[in-house]
């Protein structure tokens, strides 16, 4: 039975770490209103986008002489898988919720006989990934928007993604990010970054597909539109992300600090207790030592 000095201790130890738990909710509440605006700012033009080149790479997917941004390299063999998670923890399982999603990815692409690289974007997800397929990742990017996420990280990273795809590392391309849907609720989503994802477009309507003419020319416009295509997309799965974990952080300090109240109660009571029973206990001893006189 622990004493009434060790319960004093718990019970300071628990207000101090109850204390840190709120102030981190505090702190995760004021960025999560900026991630979430930030987010919400950058859907309409990437979804616009990707839609845009899904339709035009569904139209010219066939065609000879496409850029392999837009139609591939006509293999479907090797595989990166950018795992964009969290530099820091104390989030829920923001982190978890990605990384299991990865993995199943992984796995069933490994179970189909192809080949898996794995960049990740985030300390969290290399440090859940290594043990199983630690010979798998190829680098670890950290740091991205430690104070605020800029367009140049993720445009840097669709720079290294390009030249990788150039080198003929890879022929499939895949991001897996949480999209924000609310402090308590991220949406795990897999988004195919290269190729552009055709549209799927039903035979009986394949008239309706938009026409797209260019000028000057399709190849200098295509040139500098899909490489800033692939930064946005990046760049909203990244503010999805810092939103998403945010969000995560808040719900999980605020579960933490009730909780560290409720074993504050708890733990107040049983020292009651206890001390109560160590004063009625010498009051005992007390009077059995004057009755035994």
């Amino acid at each position: 039975m622990p004493s009434l000095k060790d319960l004093r201790n718990r019970i300071g130890s628990v207000k101090q770490t109850q204390k840190i738990t709120s102030a981190m909710k505090l702190v995760a509440a004021s960025k999560l209103r900026r991630a979430q605006e930030q987010a919400e700012a950058s859907r309409p033009f990437a979804e616009r986008m990707s839609d845009m080149l899904a339709n035009l790479g569904a139209s010219v997917a066939d065609v000879e002489g496409a850029p392999p941004l837009l139609a591939g390299t006509g293999r479907d063999q090797v595989h990166l898988m950018v795992v964009a998670t969290a530099d820091r923890g104390l989030c829920g399982g923001f982190n978890a919720s990605i990384v299991r999603g990865a993995r199943m990815r992984i796995r069933e692409l490994r179970g189909a006989g192809k080949e898996v690289k794995i960049l990740c974007i985030g300390r969290k997800g290399r440090d859940m990934l290594r043990r199983e397929f630690g010979t798998l990742i190829v680098d670890t990017i950290e740091g991205v928007g430690r104070r605020r996420l800029e367009y140049a990280e993720a445009a840097a990273i669709g720079e290294r993604l390009e030249r990788m795809y150039e080198a003929g590392e890879f022929d499939v391309c895949t991001i897996a990010f949480n999209r924000f849907r609310s402090a308590i609720t991220q949406i795990l989503t897999l988004q195919q970054l290269i190729p552009v994802e055709p549209a799927e477009v039903e035979r009986d309507v394949a008239e309706a597909r938009a026409v797209y003419e260019f000028e000057p020319d399709e190849q200098t416009i295509l040139a500098e539109l899909l490489p800033r295509n692939l930064a946005v997309q990046i760049y909203r799965a990244l503010v999805e992300n810092a939103a998403s974990e945010q969000g995560a952080r808040m719900t999980a300090m605020d579960n933490a600090t009730r909780n560290a109240g409720e074993m504050i109660e708890r733990l107040t009571l049983f020292y009651n207790r206890t001390r109560q029973a160590q004063i009625t206990r010498e009051l005992i001893e007390i009077v059995s030592g004057a009755e035994a006189l």
